[in-house]
């Protein structure tokens, strides 16, 4: 069984920043991509950004330019570097890894922008 764990999250004031992590049980590279999915009080679960295996990266029109994803191989980890974060982006930040046909999550950390 696959484990994705990931910290990082707390509370920041808007314009500050974050770096998320999610450490996978197992190689990276087993998974065609990982990414990061985010979802909000009563909204649905959406993408936030995703890095395949062969480095190609999707982001989110509301994100692009401001956050960034990234992996450290040898630490089997994808990061989210979040920049000016703004309260929008409030929301229960979701660790993804896909394996076909099979899909992994983590737990979840709760990002929160406030002053």
């Amino acid at each position: 069984q696959v484990q994705l764990v990931e910290s990082g999250g707390g509370l920041v004031q808007p314009g500050g920043s974050l770096r998320l992590s999610c450490a996978a049980s197992r190689n990276i590279f087993s998974f065609y991509s990982m990414g990061w999915y985010r979802q909000a009080p009563e909204k649905e679960r959406e993408l936030v950004a995703t890095l395949t295996t062969g480095d190609s990266t999707n982001y989110a029109d509301s994100v692009k330019g401001r956050f960034t994803i990234s992996r450290d191989n040898a630490k089997n980890t994808v990061y989210l570097q979040m920049n000016s974060l703004k309260p929008e982006d409030t929301a229960v930040y979701y660790c993804n890894a896909v394996s076909s046909p099979t899909t992994y999550w983590g737990q979840g950390t709760q990002v929160t922008v406030s002053s």
